[in-house]
């Protein structure tokens, strides 16, 4: 499992899929999740702009990341 910082919140699920290289393109995000490829805390989900959180792990063809939040000093 890797970490993956979020600069700002929420961030929808298919540009994550898109933006840390997991699929090739915003349009092939958008077909594996609503195909039901991908887990979210465990569970299929099928809307592509899911607003996603720090804490939330997402899951697709066998690669797992967890999102965090960006420290603040």
């Amino acid at each position: 499992m890797r970490e993956v910082t979020l600069k700002k919140q929420p961030v929808e699920l298919h540009k994550i899929l898109k933006f840390e290289g997991m699929v090739p393109s915003g349009g092939v995000a958008k077909l594996a999740i609503e195909s039901g490829d991908v887990l979210v805390n465990g569970e299929v989900e099928t809307r592509k702009r899911k607003k996603m959180v720090a804490g939330d792990v997402i899951e697709f063809n066998g690669e797992v990341i967890r999102l965090v939040g960006e420290e603040t000093d």
